[in-house]
């Protein structure tokens, strides 16, 4: 009988040896590895999409140079940088992205605020969902310059009708995104916040909110993706006014001028403004939500 806490005892003292020694196995990997390994990984993320514009450009300057088209028709990669240089020594670059961004931004962030409470409403108020569902649905897949003449009527050339535009095309798909991920959300947790006594209020900002963030942002994504769609057509369209100049008013004045440099300068901003919004802003947000649920063990 002596003998059995010995043994007890001896094979503890093997599992906390064996621990100790897979702690020390990992602990003395390498750190110079892991950070050539991490900055590797960051460098071909930055090389992939800069090689891939490269490519489009050669290929661009080819067609050019073999379809020996007019440069006022066709301009090649370097006239595009001249009129980009010319417009931003005038200033024109400046004033028209800060204008477009400013707006796209506080567009964006009204229509989360409205879209949000409207979504959480129809996912807790199931008849109010039947009745207003496909309606939200079918604003989301109406054309945004649909709405700009009636604006143009409504609010006239101000800024009142570039965030009128903005607004109806971004809420909808922030509230269809919201209700997405909140139908994703299991029944055990609302179960559980339930036993655990939790109100409506509670339930919803504290279980079902953060359950459903993946939808929710999918849906964010989309918002922004259509609010800067809309705001470029309701520039383009409405001119003039009290309206200020942004990146669609520029795009506009190239092809009233007949100027292909100008109107490529703004093609270029407008893409550049989007997939630098898309990768310093949602992209983090994305890989931080989906790394924090365990869903990118491994993939920095």
């Amino acid at each position: 009988m002596s003998t059995e806490p010995k043994v007890a005892e001896r094979a503890r003292t093997q599992s906390r040896d064996v621990e100790a020694g897979l702690d020390a196995l990992q602990t003395s990997l390498p750190s110079s590895d892991a950070a050539r390994a991490a900055a590797r990984r960051t460098l071909a993320k930055i090389l992939a999409p800069v090689a891939a514009v490269v490519v489009l450009v050669l290929l661009w300057q080819f067609y050019v140079v073999m379809a020996d088209k007019r440069a006022d028709l066709v301009p090649g990669p370097l006239d595009v940088l001249g009129s980009l240089s010319g417009l931003w020594q005038e200033g024109t670059v400046q004033e028209a992205v800060w204008t477009s961004l400013q707006r796209g931004v506080t567009g964006f962030l009204i229509s989360t605020l409205i879209a949000t409470p409207i979504g959480l409403l129809l996912c807790a108020v199931r008849p109010l969902r039947t009745a207003l569902g496909p309606l939200v649905s079918g604003l989301q897949v109406l054309p945004s310059v649909a709405w700009v003449p009636a604006a143009v009527i409504w609010f006239g050339l101000s800024d009142a009708t570039v965030y009128f535009v903005l607004l109806m095309g971004a809420i909808p798909s922030i509230i269809n995104g919201l209700v997405a991920g909140v139908d994703q959300v299991p029944d055990q947790f609302r179960r559980m916040g339930t036993v655990l006594g939790a109100g409506r209020l509670e339930m919803t900002l504290q279980i079902v909110l953060p359950a459903a963030l993946p939808g929710y942002l999918a849906g964010l994504k989309q918002g922004w993706a259509f609010s800067w769609r809309s705001l470029m057509a309701a520039e383009i369209i409405a001119m003039g006014g009290s309206i200020g100049f942004g990146l669609g008013s520029l795009l506009q004045q190239g092809r009233d001028l007949s100027e292909m440099g100008t109107v490529m300068s703004a093609i270029l901003l407008i893409l550049a403004v989007g997939i630098a919004v898309e990768l310093l802003v949602f992209a983090p947000l994305e890989r931080r939500l989906l790394r924090g649920r365990g869903l990118l063990v491994g993939s920095d």
